[in-house]
């Protein structure tokens, strides 16, 4: 991959654990409350369904299992997991141990797939879990086993999701197996909240407008974000940039809720900033050795491919929506 493609497309991939740093802004402000697991469900699954009307594909029968897994890992489970950790535990902690799918990344990526690890990957993992805990840490923060267990099983979750995510690769664009996914993932959460969480009261025009968001914003299009630059980013490099989601949540706390920020948190700041930076040039390519980090053992179709089967959408969707995704082919044609 070229650096100026590689580097357009971590910024790109980027954008999504940045914006899902205001999920808990939404939450706490547009969403209503002692619902989480109904709210991952409407997160999910509309957004899913969204997609797949997009896109008019199904998963073959090869592949059904496979989506399931990771719809489950990357979203059911991990949904669950985020939830349970958020109502046991101060939010610093569950940020912090959040922190850790870097490290569980850089150990699934070397079992599944032979990723060599790399001593630059684990100590910007472990600088970033460290600015993360300076920068969310107070010394309020207290330690509940079952919501330790359940942050550490997120994270565990969304690195395992992550990993087979870059290894299982559909041919299919990014766009399709971004709604299966997401389609999976929310109906595997359905029967979950319809089983442990009461009905939905009548909702507030401002709770559409989070449900809304956090759908389309936060789910369909920053995914479908996150999946592409899994399949093209190596894995120890991308799993840090989830580290950006801490750090967007506290400005926007302190930028729309007022909240202050100490020196100390400002430092911690920094650190992940620097961590995730460093995480990004692990898998460079050293000169002279023909060939970077970044490349798959197994044949990946170029942007061009991808984005090629996308091409029915503009046939199914009104002009401007079809337009937009034609210019986005017409862009990455550019960069190939």
């Amino acid at each position: 991959m070229k650096p100026m493609n590689r580097g357009l497309d971590v910024l790109v991939t980027a954008l999504a654990p940045t914006v899902w740093g205001s999920t808990y802004l939404v939450t706490t402000e547009f969403l209503p409350p002692d619902h989480p697991i109904t709210m991952a469900a409407t997160r999910a699954l509309p957004a899913g369904l969204l997609l797949l009307l997009f896109v008019r594909k199904l998963p073959g029968r090869d592949w059904i299992g496979k989506v399931a897994l990771v719809g489950a890992l990357n979203f059911s489970i991990f949904f669950c997991c985020l939830f349970i950790a958020a109502y046991r535990l101060p939010g610093g902690v569950a940020a912090t141990l959040g922190a850790t799918q870097a490290l569980f990344v850089i150990a699934l990526a070397r079992g599944l797939m032979g990723t060599p690890v790399r001593l630059l990957s684990v100590v910007a993992a472990l600088a970033g879990v460290f600015g993360v805990a300076l920068l969310v840490l107070g010394p309020e923060a207290a330690l509940d086993p079952i919501g330790v267990v359940a942050g550490i099983g997120g994270s565990a979750s969304m690195g395992a999701g992550t990993v087979l995510t870059r290894k299982w690769q559909p041919p299919v664009s990014p766009l399709t197996f971004t709604a299966w996914q997401l389609t999976a993932g929310g109906l595997l959460l359905v029967p979950v909240a319809m089983l442990f969480e009461p009905a939905l009261p009548l909702l507030e025009p401002r709770y559409l407008g989070g449900i809304a968001y956090l759908g389309l914003i936060g789910g369909a299009a920053t995914y479908f974000l996150w999946f592409r630059g899994v399949a093209r980013i190596e894995p120890s490099a991308v799993s840090m940039l989830p580290m950006m989601s801490p750090v967007t949540a506290v400005i926007l706390g302190w930028a729309v809720l007022g909240q202050t920020l100490s020196l100390v948190q400002w430092l911690g700041a920094a650190v992940v900033l620097a961590s995730v930076w460093a995480g990004q040039h692990v898998g460079r390519a050293r000169p002279g050795s023909g060939h970077s980090g970044s490349e798959r053992t197994d044949p990946e179709p170029s942007g061009r491919a991808l984005f090629a089967k996308c091409n029915s959408v503009e046939a199914v969707v009104p002009d401007t929506v079809g337009g937009g995704l034609g210019s986005l082919e017409r862009q990455y044609e550019a960069s190939e």
